[in-house]
């Protein structure tokens, strides 16, 4: 929600080992599955590795040999093995990722078979939640149209394809504005990890971090636990085509997708050093009903959203400011 990046983090809150497990789960590795515990062994080892060979960290034997579960709960505690532990975490997120991305630059696979592999993953997760009662009214899922990506990237002159982080997008309206934290937190341990957030995509303008607190008084007891200092947690809409009145919790992940086996046959020989899984980027809204009747009112409306859009793309298009030449140039 604040758009910052776990490499910044000081420490982990994932002490208890079912905890740890879930969180390594959530990466669509699993423990009991002896290619993806070598795979993550591979992952700390080079780790390690790399840390030694250009910053000459002094990593301890019990670091270097804990498993990855062991890994966490040593990250999430206290003293110079804990920063040890994070340090190594750190570089691991960074190898892996890249694993990933390669492994995906390898694979035949379509962006259209790809996508549809991700809404088979959350349509599924947000299908357990409703049949759990959480308090969703609304679920869209839908991929960018090809007109309205030509429209993005016209209207931002910093804009590239590979920059375009919505191609597949996902919106989630909850009954009450106390309903989104429990959605956001249950995504967070069934569908994406934390950690694979991208930094700087994000956008909070529902919650005020100093009113949450002041409101949950029992909140005290974690304050100087954040990884963000709370005047730094509200993150505001930086699209200059959105109206000040728009509230939404809206951020960009990876999700992580396992490769099917008969996609992984068809990459070429050495692929299965780089791991199973793949990560999709996504967009996700979540935001309370009430916010969604305000944001189709007025200037926050999408249709006067995609009107501003429109007259932007049409202006650069025409030649933006220049000055006009003598009439005899016309």
């Amino acid at each position: 929600m604040t758009g910052s990046s776990v490499i910044d983090w000081h420490r982990l809150n994932l002490a208890d080992p079912t905890l740890a497990r879930r969180f390594i789960e959530n990466h669509e590795l699993y423990l009991d599955q002896p290619k993806d515990r070598a795979f993550m062994q591979q992952v700390q080892r080079d780790s390690v590795s790399y840390l030694r060979r250009h910053f000459n960290f002094k990593i301890p034997k019990p670091i270097e040999n804990a498993s990855i579960e062991q890994l966490l709960q040593i990250a999430s505690g206290y003293g110079h093995r804990q920063v040890c532990a994070c340090t190594v975490l750190k570089a691991m997120q960074i190898i892996n990722h890249m694993a990933g991305r390669e492994l995906l630059f390898r694979l035949p696979v379509s962006d259209r078979d790809l996508f549809h592999l991700v809404e088979e993953k959350v349509y599924r997760i947000v299908g357990t939640m409703l049949s759990e009662g959480f308090p969703i009214t609304e679920f869209i899922g839908g991929r960018k149209n090809l007109d309205s990506t030509y429209t993005k990237l016209l209207s931002r002159p910093e804009a590239t394809a590979a920059a375009l982080y919505d191609k597949l997008r996902f919106r989630i309206v909850t009954r009450t504005r106390d309903d989104v934290l429990p959605v956001l937190l249950y995504l967070t341990e069934q569908l994406f990890p934390f950690n694979y957030v991208v930094p700087k995509q994000s956008t909070n303008t529902i919650f005020d971090w100093h009113q949450l607190f002041s409101d949950h008084p029992n909140w005290d007891k974690v304050r100087d636990r954040l990884q963000t200092p709370l005047e730094l947690s509200f993150a505001p809409n930086d699209n200059r085509f959105t109206a000040p009145s728009y509230r939404v919790v809206q951020f960009v992940t990876e999700v992580p997708v396992r490769v099917p086996p008969h996609l992984m046959e068809l990459a070429p020989p050495g692929s299965e050093s780089l791991g199973p899984i793949v990560y999709v980027l996504c967009e996700f809204q979540i935001l309370d009903a009430q916010s969604e009747a305000v944001n189709e009112t007025g200037d926050a409306s999408h249709d006067r959203y995609k009107a501003r859009q429109r007259n932007a793309v049409f202006r650069r298009l025409r030649g933006g400011d220049r000055p006009r030449g003598p009439a005899s140039d016309r």
